[in-house]
Order: C-alpha cells, then structure tokens, then sequence
C-alpha cells in the first residue's frame, strides 16, 4: 500500500534554513557539556577565611566530589574553574591576573566572599575593590565567609550556565577580557605602580608579558 497526497495539498517538502541547526549537532553540543559541568577542575586561589570554608566544602562532610570537583588543580595549565576565595590586595592582583590568563579555554571564574566580590569591609587603598576589575567573573558567592552550602549553591548555579553554552562550530573560544570602559577597570599599568616594589627590587613587574 503506497502513501498518497490528500487532494488540495502539494507534494513539496518544505527544508528549514540551513542555519538552523539538527538534532545530532544540538545533542552532541548537550553531551559535551554534559561532560564539561561534571567535571570541573578547580583552580584554588584562596587568600583568606573563605578558603577554610572551601577546604570543608572539599572534605568528606559535604563531599564536593558529588559534582566531579575532587581533583583540586594547583596549575593554571590544568584546571577550568578558578575559585577566588579571599580578599585580594593589589600586590596580588598581578598574579591573580597571570593565573587566569594561563587557564586554557574553556574557563570560568567564581568569587567567594564579600571580600574577593567587592573588597568586603577592606575598603582601603590596599585591597582591590572586587576582583571583576581584573578577569571576568561567572558567579558571586556572597557571605563573609559563605558557607559551604553556599559555594556548592554557586557550583550548581555555574553548571547550569556550562549547560546553556553555545559552544559547537566556534574555531576557538574568545579571551574574555574585562571592560576597559568601566571606572572599576584598573589597567596593568595602574597595577604595576601600585604592586612595586615587589621582593627586593623595584623592577620587577608582575604583570610584565
């Protein structure tokens, strides 16, 4: 029995665009985020109380392993999720900065405290004044310092933005750089005055390529 065409309607088959994309490419961009929200390699950069509070996230109590984040990164090279958990003064700053900038592609940031969001009650010549002046943030954990369950609020807030990322087809991932518009924008040379002197010499410059 062969199919036939009701009688007023063509045989044509109407094509969507070209543009829009198919099932296979959709559920293969699912799967690997899937994949990336997993298993997330945290970079550590804890400077103050809130790194006590991500230690006992870590441990066995609230098990940060549930969400694939057990293998703590300590080289730049190798992890995908930078947690900034402390106040930063701007002899950090430097650093902080280099750091990001050696995390490959993909990469987020999540800032602990009141004090890495916006200086906290630091508010001095010092500390830098939220750590959104110097690399993009993905989510703010407030607190002072935030619980544990807090930061583990902000892990799951952050997968599900990995989640809704429109990753497939691009070549290479954007370096995200902060807005040098902005008047919380501090320039590496700003910082560099700022920082020096570093150790026992005056020429060293942390910011330096």
């Amino acid at each position: 029995m062969g199919l036939s065409v009701p009688p007023g309607r063509s045989s044509s088959v109407t094509v969507d665009p070209p543009s829009q994309e198919g099932w296979v490419t959709t559920r293969l961009e699912f799967l690997v985020n899937w994949a990336r929200a997993n298993s997330l390699w945290p970079m550590p950069f804890g400077t103050a109380c809130c790194a006590i509070e991500f230690m006992a996230t870590a441990a066995s109590r609230f098990d940060l392993a549930r969400f694939g984040m057990e293998r703590m990164s300590f080289s730049p090279r190798q992890a995908d999720v930078l947690i900034c958990a402390g106040r930063v003064p701007f002899k950090l700053a430097p650093v902080l900065r280099r750091i990001y900038q050696q995390m490959p592609q993909p990469k987020w940031v999540i800032s602990m405290g009141a004090c890495a969001s916006t200086g906290g009650m630091f508010d001095n010549y010092a500390v830098v004044q939220g750590i959104d002046t110097i690399v993009p943030v993905d989510v703010y954990v407030p607190g002072c310092p935030p619980r544990p369950e807090a930061l583990m609020h902000g892990i799951m807030m952050l997968q599900k933005k990995v989640m809704a990322e429109r990753s497939l087809g691009r070549q290479q991932y954007e370096e995200i750089v902060v807005d040098p518009t902005s008047k919380l924008y501090i320039p590496p040379s700003r910082i560099d005055e700022l920082s020096e002197p570093f150790g026992n010499s005056v020429h060293q410059t942390r910011s330096a390529p």
